[in-house]
């Protein structure tokens, strides 16, 4: 029986897709969610409001009473607070702000313990405020999260499944601008799909039928048929919640720092408000001089400089899984980079076709590249497709093929247009053909040799080339201060220097298993050390790394798993933009402490005159508050400008590990 329910959207509907953090609809639907979420603001500012009413009609002891009960309570309430951030050596992260609350409440000053309890609750909604604005890239993504399949039962029937149900092997419709719901097998015999909240990728891609299929993904304008091939707890869409969650939830050195910071700063504001009223002989000095005091810039500006930095990385595809890598990444020093698929692209391309003399040379360069990838249709070696790749770039239709049989790893055999077709090794090619000589290769070369009709026609000379922004990725990371590059690699030595010359690279070391570059990385002295690789084999070097940077890995392998960042998109170019985003997050973070301190300073000696009353001096550190939020939310932009300018210092080559 098909249940009736309404299928869920590309934005993730279905019930619970409402954020509860920003509520929608009337004014009078908006207001009732301020209040649930910030009742004790809204409860100070309905106390303030009636304090200052009875004092208009000369009611100075029901405000006495009304401010000082109210006071009381609150203070009460955030003891228990204050008593745990003191055992986590969170020094004045509540003290001042209570001692202030007393304070005013004892010298008599009621309104003012009231602008303070709202300034210290509203600083918290503020932050809460900034935080949501910093973290809605990162939200978007559990927002969108699939929450219903479109089960095919038997008759072709389909069933809306709560996407925990889902079980791999079962048939699902994903209709279109729906997301798929779980990674997959496509069954349709094609589909374009939005993929760019997993990759980047902004560009639809196009799969053909039995390709994969990533959960998240949202598909085009027509229905499409799957297999699932996980479950939803499995799939990758589940994986990158996984990150940004993780990501959401750290705290970072800096923020500790900022924490650190109050111990002093208490100490200080205690001691400068002892010396006003000894100086002074008047109680209410100290009361003025607290009020001025309260650390509340220094809890706000580095979570939300932080928060805002995790962002602008999520939006550029770059996953930043817990703010303390944000710190190492501005410090970084070294760079340590795997060649296959990291600085080249990890796919052979054709460098040129080497025609054998006499046979080779009369049918011609173009014959050759189409016979050989006519046959390499029917192998399943890595080249075969780099191969096709280049005949069809080269504007060449494949024949047709009436025969093929593949040896294993060694290459094809096929009858291609009536011609026969051998493809693949040299020891293959010169068993089946005559006038056979060995391709001269260089470094990061390998040929794959071609015989046509018994003859020896010559070599297909393939290449792993060097990404192209590899060198302009470099360039920029020595520009952010990475200044010791250094090529990792289990690659032949010749292969792996022949890159590291093309992308100026100080120092190689080759043909090592993943414990030698787990060894070779623990060794470097400059740090702390990036680590960017792509492969399962880099997962333990990612792990070792004071920054592991899995390249490309789509939230899926063990190297991601491994990873301190992930790179959604394949693209080199987001190491550097990772190091930038990490630079400004920790200026902006410590702009933002410094400026809260330094403010909050200027106000306390000013306050030790006698010339800030207690009521305007809350009022002002409130703006305090809010000048440090607002720096802190400039970390959401800004790192993409060019960094080091002017600064192009040639490699620096590592001391031997």
């Amino acid at each position: 029986m098909r249940k009736q329910a309404s299928p869920p959207t590309a934005t993730g509907g279905g019930p619970g897709s409402l954020d509860a953090g920003e509520p929608a609809g009337s004014p009078v639907e908006k207001a009732s969610g301020f209040l649930r979420r910030y009742p004790v603001v809204a409860l100070t500012l309905l106390v303030l409001v009636a304090s200052l009413v009875l004092v208009q009609f000369g009611l100075e002891l029901q405000v006495r009473i009304l401010a000082s009960a109210y006071a009381a309570v609150i203070v009460v309430a955030r003891a228990a607070g204050m008593v745990r951030s003191l055992r986590e050596g969170r020094w004045g992260i509540d003290l001042l702000a209570l001692m202030a609350i007393a304070s005013t409440v004892a010298v008599g000053e009621y309104l003012a313990a009231l602008v303070v309890i709202l300034m210290l609750t509203g600083g918290e909604a503020l932050e809460n405020f900034a935080q949501g604005r910093a973290a809605r890239e990162l939200r978007s993504l559990l927002d969108r999260a699939p929450r219903f399949a479109h089960r095919e039962e038997s008759g072709a029937v389909l069933v809306d499944t709560p996407i925990g149900e889902v079980a791999p092997g079962d048939i699902l419709v994903v209709r279109p601008s729906e997301l798929v719901p779980v990674d997959g097998e496509l069954l349709s015999d094609s589909a374009t799909l939005d993929e760019s909240s997993l990759t980047g990728e902004s560009l639809p891609v196009e799969r053909t039928r039995g390709q994969q299929l990533l959960s998240g993904a949202v598909n085009g304008v027509a229905a499409i048929r799957m297999r699932a091939a996980a479950t939803a707890a499995d799939s990758q869409y589940s994986r990158i919640i996984a990150l940004v969650e993780e990501a959401s939830n750290s705290r970072a050195p800096v923020v500790r720092m900022a924490d650190r910071y109050a111990v002093p700063f208490t100490l200080l504001a205690l001691a400068m408000a002892g010396t006003a009223w000894l100086l002074s002989g008047e109680p209410l000095r100290f009361a003025q001089v607290l009020v001025v005091a309260t650390p509340c810039p220094l809890l706000i500006a580095a979570p939300v400089a932080f928060l805002a930095g995790t962002s602008q990385a999520a939006h550029k595809g770059i996953i930043i899984k817990n703010t303390r890598t944000l710190e190492q990444l501005a410090k970084a020093q070294s760079a340590v980079f795997d060649k296959t698929g990291t600085l080249t692209s990890g796919r052979p391309v054709l460098d040129e076709v080497r025609m054998a003399p006499g046979h080779g040379e009369t049918l011609g360069s173009r014959k050759i590249l189409q016979l050989a990838a006519s046959a390499e249709q029917y192998s399943s070696h890595v080249l075969a497709a780099s191969v096709i790749e280049a005949a069809q770039a080269a504007g060449l239709t494949l024949l047709p093929v009436q025969q093929a049989t593949e040896n294993a790893t060694h290459g094809v055999e096929a009858v291609c247009d009536g011609q026969q077709v051998v493809v693949g090794k040299a020891g293959l090619v010169r068993s089946s053909s005559s006038g056979f000589r060995e391709a001269a290769v260089h470094s990061g070369q390998l040929a794959v040799h071609v015989a046509v009709n018994g003859g020896y026609a010559g070599a297909l000379i393939m290449k792993d080339p060097l990404r192209g922004n590899a060198v302009d990725t470099l360039e920029r990371l020595r520009g952010l201060g990475v200044q010791n590059t250094m090529l990792l690699t289990g690659d032949a030595h010749a292969t792996a220097a022949h890159i590291a010359e093309e992308a100026g690279i100080g120092r190689v070391q080759a043909e090592c298993l993943p414990e030698d570059k787990v060894n070779t990385v623990a060794a470097l002295a400059e740090r702390p050390v990036l680590m960017v690789g792509d492969g399962v084999n880099d997962a333990p070097v990612l792990a070792a790394a004071d920054v592991g940077i899995a390249m490309g890995a789509k939230g899926a392998t063990a190297a991601s798993e491994s990873a301190d960042v992930v790179i959604m998109l394949d693209d080199l170019s987001k190491v550097a933009q990772a190091v930038a985003i990490g630079k400004r997050t920790v200026a902006v973070a410590l702009v933002s402490i410094w400026t809260g301190i330094g403010l909050s300073l200027v106000l306390m000696a000013i306050a030790m005159t006698g010339y800030i009353p207690a009521v305007a001096g809350a009022l002002l550190q409130e703006l305090v508050d809010l000048a440090t939020i607002l720096n802190g939310l400039r970390a959401l932009h800004g790192a993409d400008k060019k960094a080091g300018a002017g600064r192009k210092p040639g490699p620096r080559r590592l001391p031997a590990a």
